[in-house]
């Protein structure tokens, strides 16, 4: 049985892991969404689909623009009306998306313990503006717009493996951290990564996030990022009194 002790990094997904991603989507359309009657949950489970549809045909495309697209598509699917500055303002929202409450002061703690790094389905320029909202300086920074394909492409983690094993980082001292079983955990375990869920959603499917096509078991299960830093903290303290 693994300990948390055993890594040296963690890598992280962010959006929809460190950052409340559905509550982000769910403002950037609230005007939208109110003027329609729409559904949340029904929105967030369309978002999902052509998310992930989108990216899949167009890898290249930075992630404000894939948003744009998606707006679009989700207009079409709902019978409602989008004009290109709605889309275009929608793939922009992602700077304003919030933290989930406990991610700024746990990545604060485990950041003693590990070198942090992100793998992230988004684009630079995006990600900075997230980097400050979560007071933390990442030491490794791996996006979408660097590799040139969305997660879960398994060339975003050989990309993640390849670029650590360059920093003198063994794939086997690497846990990978994310909310998404589909985006995250089956790829990342089919490349023999170790994984900890963060479950944002309590075990509930659906939402933003598509279900995973096979079985995975993360090497971890934590309800939030703070219990994952108790847990660390928690190892620290009994290998202190040994």
């Amino acid at each position: 049985m693994p300990r948390l002790s055993d890594f040296d990094v963690l890598s992280f997904d962010c959006y929809g892991t460190l950052i409340d991603w559905e509550t982000g989507i769910l403002q950037a359309l609230a005007p939208w969404l109110e003027r329609h009657g729409v559904e949340p949950e029904t929105v967030l489970e369309a978002f999902a689909r052509h998310e992930s549809a989108q990216e899949t045909e167009t890898p290249a495309l930075r992630y404000p623009e894939v948003l744009a697209r998606v707006h679009r598509r989700l207009a079409g699917e709902l019978g409602l009306d989008s004009t290109p500055e709605e889309d275009a303002a929608f793939g922009a929202s992602i700077p304003q998306w919030p933290p989930f409450p406990d991610s700024p002061h746990a990545l604060r703690r485990l950041h003693q313990h590990y070198r942090l790094v992100i793998l992230s389905n988004v684009d630079r320029a995006s990600f900075r503006a997230t980097e400050e909202r979560l007071g933390v300086r990442f030491d490794h920074v791996f996006t979408a717009e660097d590799i040139g394909s969305y997660k879960p492409d398994p060339a975003n983690f050989e990309y993640l493996i390849r670029e650590l094993s360059r920093h003198g980082v063994a794939r086997a001292r690497i846990l990978h951290t994310a909310q998404s079983l589909f985006h995250d955990h089956v790829p990342a375990r089919r490349l023999g990564l170790a994984t900890a869920w963060i479950d944002r959603r309590s075990g509930r499917a659906g939402g933003a996030t598509r279900n995973p096509e096979e079985a995975v078991q993360p090497d971890f299960t934590f309800a939030s990022l703070e219990e994952m830093a108790r847990a660390r903290e928690g190892e620290a303290g009994e290998n202190g009194r040994r």
